[in-house]
């Protein structure tokens, strides 16, 4: 990776607003060209994809295809297919709420591109959640800088040599760099920003946006809470299912399980179940020591940085160890762990964004929601019960971004379900169309022809008693309300 230098990034900001400005990425063909561009760079690059993101994360091959290239080869490629009917017109003059007047004006709305964009991508799942962004936004017909996270480098720097190769150059830029090259974009107005990161950098780009009234995307993250009903569901599949949700990325994804909420006397029985299901993943060495520090099917944390934080919380908390707790800072990998707190732990305090999965106790489905609602709202709320009775209590006395039943993270590989967070975990939705629209405006437009002059001349002063007699239109009234309703309403 190559750092972009400071001098050439108000040129590329410069020379995207100058191409979108010249309405060549309106056009269909450009895009739907520049989607099947994208998802050729994947294709027959797909091997150094993987084994640079092996090198950054020391993610296992079959990860990177399952949950990046593939998914975003497809849905670059959909995009393609579907670009035109997502772009196209909508003629509203059969709409119900359009009086017969009003269907002579042609009223139109239009799938509108914003203009030039910021795509700010992270580096726990580098491909996806910088393609992701990138796709709807030329889909869009947008202009598109693509800032790279410098933590990810040799996935950064293989993006860099080869956007240039397979994407128009004069409408899609890559940035790469640490802080000092995301403060330098960030002081330029751009017409959306797109981020994908935590609440605190989030902070950051919100403050830079507002200076120029830019819009945003902001897919975050946080605590996302698991809760286990004993009385209605397999225990030991649920057990199975959230370990799998934890140790995918080591943990280090925005919807992994956070902690788990759980009736004490399930507690046993749930561990029992992590540990049969950890086994199984990862069998132990002959001399019983784990096997998943030397695991291909294991990631590692992304730096030291990380690995210390993680480290420490395991120092500092004063919960009870489960399941776990092994720690090879050669490899820079945490064992998966389990581990039973209190209210007010350490570990309850920011979102882990690693392998340790947290376990609290607590009496019923109603303290559950109430031990949820009262911190930051989940980017996803993960309730393991095939009762209709709890599924509806998670729906009515809790708020997240999404709600998913009976597993853990395949949310994410349904496409056509909006994906995004509320509040502390974010605002705005993506994948292919629910994309398409965040960097999409919806313009109207009417056409009023000069026949319609005699049902609309009352608009015009001098207004006189005959002016309260009639509509002005089919749709918009004057006229002085009847006394007897008014009072009516009012009572």
């Amino acid at each position: 990776m190559i750092d972009t230098p400071f001098d050439e990034i108000p040129k590329i900001h410069s020379l995207l607003h100058q191409t979108f400005a010249s309405r060549k990425t309106f056009s269909i063909a450009w895009r739907q060209h520049q989607l099947l561009q994208v998802a050729r760079m994947l294709q027959e690059n797909h091997k150094a994809f993987a084994d640079a993101i092996y090198e950054d994360l020391g993610k296992p091959a079959f990860e990177v295809y399952l949950t990046e290239l593939n998914v975003m080869i497809d849905r670059a490629i959909i995009s393609a297919k579907r670009v035109s009917e997502w772009a196209k017109e909508k003629n509203l003059e059969d709409h119900p709420d359009i009086p017969p007047l009003q269907k002579q004006w042609k009223p139109r709305v239009t799938p509108t591109p914003k203009g030039a964009v910021l795509v700010i991508s992270p580096w726990n799942y580098p491909l996806i959640l910088s393609i992701q962004g990138t796709i709807g936004a030329i889909a869009a017909g947008c202009t598109v800088c693509l800032k790279l996270s410098e933590v990810t480098s040799n996935y950064a720097g293989l993006v860099q040599r080869l956007v240039p190769k397979y994407l128009d150059q004069d409408a899609i830029r890559v940035v790469c760099g640490g802080v000092p090259e995301v403060t330098k974009v960030l002081e330029l107005k751009w017409d959306h920003i797109f981020y994908t990161g935590n609440g605190t950098v989030a902070r950051i780009i919100a403050a830079a946006a507002a200076k120029h009234l830019t819009p945003l995307t902001l897919e975050l993250g946080g605590k996302s809470p698991v809760i286990v009903d004993p009385e209605s569901c397999d225990l030991e599949l649920a057990a199975r299912r959230v370990l799998w949700g934890k140790i995918s990325n080591c943990g280090q994804i925005c919807v992994s399980p956070d902690y788990l909420l759980i009736p004490p006397s399930a507690t046993q029985s749930f561990v029992t179940g992590l540990k049969k299901a950890y086994a199984s993943f990862y069998p132990p060495n002959p001399d019983g020591t784990p096997s998943v520090f030397k695991s291909d099917s294991y990631g590692r944390i992304i730096n030291l940085q990380h690995f210390n934080r993680l480290k420490s919380l395991l120092e500092k908390t004063e919960g009870k160890v489960l399941m776990g707790g092994g720690i090879d800072e050669t490899e820079r990998r945490i064992e998966p762990t389990v581990v039973l707190v209190k209210p007010g732990d350490v570990l309850l305090e920011t979102e882990t964004f690693g392998p340790i999965l947290i376990i609290v106790e607590v009496e019923d489905m109603q303290r559950a929601c109430e031990f949820i609602s009262a911190g930051a709202h989940p980017l996803v709320l993960y309730v393991f019960s095939k009762s209709e009775k709890v599924q509806n209590q998670a729906r009515k006395l809790t708020m997240s971004g999404n709600l998913i039943f009976n597993d853990t993270f395949m949310q994410l590989d349904v496409r056509v379900l909006p994906f995004g967070g509320v509040g502390e975990s974010g605002y705005g939705r993506q994948v292919l169309e629910n994309t398409f629209n965040c960097f999409t405006y919806e313009r109207t437009s009417l056409d009023v022809p000069d026949e319609v002059e005699q049902k609309i001349f009352l608009r015009y002063p001098p207004y006189t008693e005959r002016s309260f007699e009639v509509e002005i239109t089919g749709n918009l009234s004057v006229k002085i309300p009847d006394s007897s309703m008014e009072s009516g309403l009012l009572a």
